[in-house]
């Protein structure tokens, strides 16, 4: 039993998504509010006063002034930047900045006509990269479906995973695990279990230490963990291919290995692209 349950680790990486550019410059509409999404913790990108239509046109005595979420009017402080032309910037974005944030111009575009006043709405969310997580499934031949064997098999294989994973600060989840009869051709009914489990990433290392920033990228940890269960799957095969022994009664069928990506965020965010297409990844 035991001695198909080990692999060896090693390396490989995936390249994290790339921060949006706090450069990027957003006008606004009097028709329709526009949506405007800034990364948690992160600088936001310059959000202008005007209008598309405005933008280029020269203002006489122009008069900006917002007003945030609840209708205070905003003002300059450790967080929040508006320059003399009316741009809001934010810093270090917080969750509670969210909101819907209006604001108001007052200009002529002659010295001799009436000063003409234009609202435009913002809706300003906060979001976050998806914490993603993987989901496998994996097929073994089995022992008779109400045969204890098959309960000692799944601890002592949940057992080995998370070991394997512990050293990257994840951890092996059991989703389900389902004995099923399947007619073979030529061969009969033989018994088969269906297992399906996750790994996450866990936020801290192990005895409960915060991450450091240099081994704590999500990407890469998962990247070598999916490297990992792929080959210790691919040795359990190897090892029966070169053993002379007859196969044992639970061993893993080659090939039924199978990865999926799955996103999640942090509780109290969400993932909606229909309502959400210019971010449609973001929680």
């Amino acid at each position: 039993l035991f001695y198909l349950l080990t692999a060896q680790s090693s390396k490989r990486f995936l390249r994290s998504a790339e921060p949006r550019d706090s450069n990027l410059k957003i006008v606004g509409s009097i028709i329709f509010p526009v949506k405007v999404y800034v990364k948690l913790n992160q600088n936001g990108p310059r959000i202008l006063c005007v209008t598309n239509r405005l933008r280029n046109l020269e203002l006489i005595d122009p008069v900006f002034q917002w007003r945030g979420p609840g209708g205070n009017i905003l003002s300059e402080n450790s967080s929040v930047k508006i320059s003399p032309t009316g741009t809001l910037m934010f810093k270090r974005f917080k969750s509670n900045q969210s909101g819907v944030y209006t604001c108001s111009l007052v200009y002529k575009l002659t010295a001799e006509q009436p000063a003409k006043n234009l609202i435009m709405t913002y809706l300003i969310y906060a979001y976050s990269d998806s914490n993603y997580y993987y989901e496998f499934t994996a097929q073994y031949h089995a022992a008779p479906c109400n045969s204890i064997y098959n309960i000692s098999f799944e601890k002592a294989l949940l057992q080995v995973l998370s070991k394997l994973v512990a050293e990257l600060s994840c951890e092996v989840t059991l989703i389900k695990s389902e004995c099923h009869h399947v007619k073979m051709q030529r061969a009969g009914l033989q018994n088969e279990i269906y297992f399906t489990f996750s790994v996450a990433s866990l936020d801290k290392e192990k005895n409960n230490r915060p991450c450091q920033q240099s081994t704590c990228d999500t990407s890469e940890r998962l990247s070598k963990v999916q490297y990992l269960i792929e080959k210790f799957f691919e040795q359990q095969v190897e090892i029966m291919r070169k053993s002379s022994e007859p196969l044992p009664e639970i061993y893993y069928i080659e090939g039924t290995l199978q990865m999926v990506w799955v996103d999640r965020c942090y509780p109290g965010y969400g993932m909606n692209p229909l309502r959400h297409p210019d971010c449609p990844d973001c929680c």
